[in-house]
C-alpha cells in the first residue's frame, strides 16, 4: 500500500511539474547562466522544501485560514516575484545597450 502510495504521488506530481512555470523558470535559469548542474541543484532543493513545506501543512493551514485569503496571498506573491523578474531583465538589458 505504501509503494502505491509512493507511486501515484510521484506520477501526479511529476506530471503536474511538466510544462509547468517552475520547469520554465529552471530552462531561462539553465540557459541564460550556463550552469545546469547549480539550476538543477537549486531547483531540486526549492522543490523537496515546497513539497516538504505542503505535506506538513495538509489541510490544517485551511482550517486556520480562509480558502479566499490563501489565494490572496498566493497571487500576491507571483506578482512581486514576476515584477522583480521583469525589473532584473530589464536591468540587464540596460546594462547590455
Amino acid at each position: 500500500m505504501l509503494i502505491t502510495l509512493l507511486f501515484t504521488t510521484f506520477v501526479t506530481v511529476f506530471l503536474a511539474e511538466m510544462g509547468d512555470k517552475t520547469q520554465l523558470t529552471t530552462i531561462t535559469l539553465s540557459s541564460s547562466t550556463n550552469k545546469p548542474v547549480a539550476v538543477f541543484i537549486g531547483s531540486s532543493l526549492a522543490l523537496i522544501l515546497a513539497t516538504l513545506l505542503g505535506a506538513l501543512a495538509g489541510d490544517s493551514i485551511a482550517n486556520l485560514i480562509p480558502d479566499f485569503i490563501l489565494k490572496l496571498i498566493s497571487g500576491i506573491v507571483f506578482l512581486i516575484i514576476g515584477i522583480s523578474i521583469l525589473a532584473q531583465n530589464k536591468n540587464e538589458i540596460t546594462k547590455d545597450n
